[in-house]
């Protein structure tokens, strides 16, 4: 039986979450696919070279990725993150790697289903995007980013500046956003817990090591990593419970 973390009135938590936790939904990883979609290699499809030489291929490649999404619903380490984030307020920051909305479809379970007491204030950092986000491709337009469930395009969307609109999505080759923040919450928190993640995609995959360095200034900090599999950082982590994220976080966090 998981023991649960030690999470008091005075515990700083920081998580951070990659596809481990939103497949066990149903949403398929790259890595399930061998890397490849429709016979086009990730970077065809996600990255901004790849929007540049065919930008009809990734918007239908994202399309299929909303209408998956759409089909899916949070599952129960989604639902513990978002009622721990009802009893701890902000100081729950969950950083995510997916680009799912399943945190904050669980967030708005938990403050409308009746099931808490108070809504959940926990932040929620969606560091590679929003799946249901677009915005203008053009870098020097000031239009923000805006909540789009479009699924089908009969013409490749156009912002009003004329530039032609993308996901708003960090692809490869790009910086995650909210980095300064993501670091500063890594460097305050008392306890880290990783789920899902394969610790093989940086930025991300390298946050553990300031857990370590803190530890080796003598400072009292914890890791946890939760996963089906070894992560390739799991040297990094003072613990790890391998299985089911569904089965091991609500155990681990006590809800």
């Amino acid at each position: 039986m998981t023991a649960p973390l030690p999470i008091d009135d005075h515990t700083q938590l920081f998580v951070l979450t990659g596809a481990g936790i939103s497949a066990e939904s149903g949403i398929a990883t790259f890595r399930d696919a061998g890397g490849l979609w429709e016979n086009h290699k990730v970077e065809e499809v996600a990255s901004p070279g790849g929007f540049a030489a065919n930008p009809e291929l990734v918007w239908r490649f994202y399309a299929a990725r909303r209408k998956a999404a759409l089909a899916v619903i949070p599952n129960a380490a989604h639902r513990a993150l978002a009622q721990l984030g009802s009893r701890l307020g902000d100081r729950l920051f969950l950083a995510t790697q997916n680009v799912d909305p399943l945190h904050q479809k669980a967030a708005e379970e938990a403050q409308t289903g009746g099931q808490l007491r108070s809504a959940s204030t926990s932040i929620i950092c969606a560091m590679h995007g929003e799946l249901f986000k677009t915005r203008c491709s053009r870098e020097a337009c000031t239009e923000e980013p805006f909540y789009d469930e479009r699924c089908d395009f009969e013409d490749l969307p156009r912002c009003p500046c004329g530039s032609l609109q993308r996901p708003h999505i960090v692809w490869f080759g790009e910086i995650p956003f909210e980095m300064h923040t993501i670091k500063r919450r890594v460097q305050a928190c008392s306890l880290f817990v990783t789920i899902g993640s394969s610790g093989a995609v940086y930025p991300a995959a390298g946050l553990v090591r300031e857990i370590r360095y803190r530890q080796s200034q003598g400072e009292s900090v914890r890791s946890v990593y939760v996963g089906l599999e070894r992560p390739e950082n799991a040297d990094s982590f003072d613990e790890l419970h391998l299985g089911r994220a569904t089965e091991i976080v609500p155990a681990l966090l006590g809800v």
